[in-house]
């Protein structure tokens, strides 16, 4: 069994603020950091430290940042599949977080969308029907990719982020498991009224928890959030996604699943950061023992 990730690989810009600025209104930063980030390197990474064995599948600038490939390696992700791109940017995201830990982002996809089809298939040429695809909407080359894997039998998961409609239409018939937070379930609604040809949905629903949605039977398991106190909740939907994708990986049911991947969110939300702040599955175990199942 493996996940298989076609994912994006971000520096994220930090800076932290009193308040986002409004039009025309210039601020000072009161604090700049730089990590790893990305919705596909992030999901990859909280994988990986799940449990799971993870192939990360993307690109990365030639010419600097090899730090990303060791820190994606220092948290047990394969990285044999990261292309090197001349000419091309490493994906980059410009991130502010206000003093209510909530967050505004803007990204530049650089090497992101610059995969080769023949990278992709030599990625994929092991998958198989005990493993998983991972795809988010920050690459490009996901409708290959999910035809490819559903060929295969292997399950595929996809988080429907940055929302577009035109990539769900693409990539919807081959998907085994579609993961939203309620903002994009919302516009999923509005743009594609009647029954979504989906198996089965994930939804993250902030400060509600979160549920899994069997649209095969009609049954939901739903999962409350663990009240923590926030202090970055930038990457915290694709911590959560990562770990319900390592769960389903390593056998778990979907509850057990579920309250895995909100214990991993919540105690991501209380560290600054990305996937540098996605805690090991040790931490996860040590938070839930604290507390009563939920």
């Amino acid at each position: 069994m493996a996940i298989f990730n076609l994912g994006s690989i971000n520096i994220d810009h930090v800076y932290r603020l009193d308040h986002f600025p409004a039009p025309g209104e210039t601020l000072g930063a009161r604090e700049y950091g730089q990590g790893l980030g990305g919705k596909g390197a992030n999901q990859s990474i909280a994988a990986a430290k799940a449990g799971a064995r993870v192939v990360h599948i993307g690109a990365i600038s030639a010419s600097a940042d090899a730090w990303v490939l060791d820190r994606l390696n220092e948290a047990g992700v394969d990285t044999t599949h990261i292309a090197r791109l001349e000419h091309a940017a490493t994906g980059h995201a410009i991130i502010l977080v206000d003093e209510g830990a909530e967050n505004a982002i803007v990204l530049h996809p650089g090497a992101n969308r610059r995969l080769q089809p023949d990278q992709l298939a030599l990625a994929l040429s092991g998958i198989g029907p005990d493993d998983t695809l991972l795809i988010q909407n920050e690459t490009n080359l996901q409708a290959e990719a999910a035809r490819m894997a559903r060929a295969a039998g292997a399950r595929v998961v996809y988080s429907c982020a940055p929302f577009s409609i035109a990539a769900v239409r693409e990539v919807i018939d081959h998907v085994s498991l579609l993961a939203l937070n309620e903002i994009e379930a919302a516009q999923l609604a509005e743009t594609m009224p009647g029954d979504i040809p989906v198996p089965a949905m994930l939804v993250t629903l902030g400060a509600d928890g979160a549920e899994y949605r069997d649209l095969v039977t009609g049954e939901t398991t739903r999962q409350p959030a663990f009240p923590v106190k926030a202090v970055d909740t930038t990457g915290a939907g694709d911590c959560f996604a990562g770990y319900f994708a390592a769960g389903l990986d390593l056998g778990r049911d979907i509850q057990e699943a579920l309250r895995h991947a909100s214990a991993a969110a919540a105690v991501k939300v209380t560290r600054r950061g990305a996937g540098d702040a996605i805690p090991k599955a040790a931490e996860v175990l040590d938070f839930l023992a604290e507390r009563k199942p939920g």
